[in-house]
């Protein structure tokens, strides 16, 4: 009984604020409810046939955030992990190198966009002038075969940190005893990564792939304040299609509530395959 004394208030406040929400905008996708009229009629199944058969916009916000998703989940860990590595094996200044990688993730993403718009639209181009880098100087945040890839660099570097300090505190709990015997035996630092290390924190890999699938599939602010989804809609993730179906120009809180399920069932169907394999990997291990 004092355990569940102990568990109230947070199961109360996790009741009325995530999940009353959830099951009501699971009701509303049924209905053309507009969010502000309190009457509504119940339509059944159109808003997702029209979302999945009839509104391109909303496909092409899907296949860019599916694409934005991939490219996360490979070069957020890869890079995370190889900061990790490089750090641990560092005999001095490990705590210096762990703060300044991890002091992006102190900053609101929000922030970090505004910051990397100034550097984008501003730095970059006086960087280009003064030392003939002509490369730099391009239109990073306008033109759409540049936006991606500039979306996906202050992600990075807003979020790498943060599954670098998950990967080293599984690079910790290796014994060193496992990487002098390999190094005894005669495997190279690659061949002892890969064959002693790796497998040692595939746990610590299940976790950073999982937080960084989600992240990636509900990623909003860093596109909203660079690029705001344009130009056009080039970058319009699905979060920003959703939200600009429900409270910035159309008002159809039904059909956006409609969306919201589908990238829920999305996101589901991912993370389960994701853990799935992974587990399977772990067990392996």
């Amino acid at each position: 009984m004092s355990l569940l004394l102990f568990t109230a208030p947070a199961f109360i406040l996790y009741t009325i604020f995530l999940l009353i929400p959830t099951i009501g905008g699971m009701y509303y996708s049924f209905t053309d409810w507009n969010g502000l009229n309190p009457d509504y009629d119940f339509i059944g199944l159109a808003n997702f046939t029209e979302a999945l058969r009839e509104d391109p916009d909303f496909m092409n916000s899907l296949w860019f955030t599916l694409k934005y998703v991939l490219f996360m989940i490979f070069l957020q860990n890869g890079i995370a992990l190889l900061l990790a590595v490089l750090i641990e094996s560092r005999t001095k200044s490990k705590g210096l190198f762990r703060t300044i990688f991890f002091m992006p993730n102190m900053i609101s993403t929000i922030i970090s966009a505004f910051m990397w718009t100034f550097v984008f639209s501003q730095v970059l181009p006086q960087l280009a002038e003064r030392f003939a880098i002509t490369f730099l100087n391009q239109s990073w945040l306008g033109d759409p075969q540049y936006s991606f890839y500039s979306i996906l660099t202050v992600s990075l570097w807003n979020g790498v940190g943060y599954m670098m300090i998950i990967y080293l505190a599984a690079l910790q709990g290796v014994p060193q005893s496992l990487k002098e015997a390999a190094i005894i035996d005669g495997a190279s630092p690659l061949q002892t990564l890969r064959s002693v290390v790796l497998p040692m924190i595939t746990h610590a890999v299940t976790i950073c792939f999982f937080l960084t699938l989600n992240g990636a599939f509900k990623v909003f602010e860093v596109v909203y304040g660079l690029t705001g989804g344009g130009p056009g809609r080039a970058t319009q993730v699905i979060t920003m299609n959703i939200y600009e179906e429900a409270f910035s120009n159309n008002f159809r809180y039904g059909y956006a509530s409609a969306k919201s399920v589908i990238l829920f069932v999305i996101v589901l169907i991912f993370t389960l395959i994701q853990i799935t394999v992974m587990k399977k990997r772990e067990v392996e291990a």
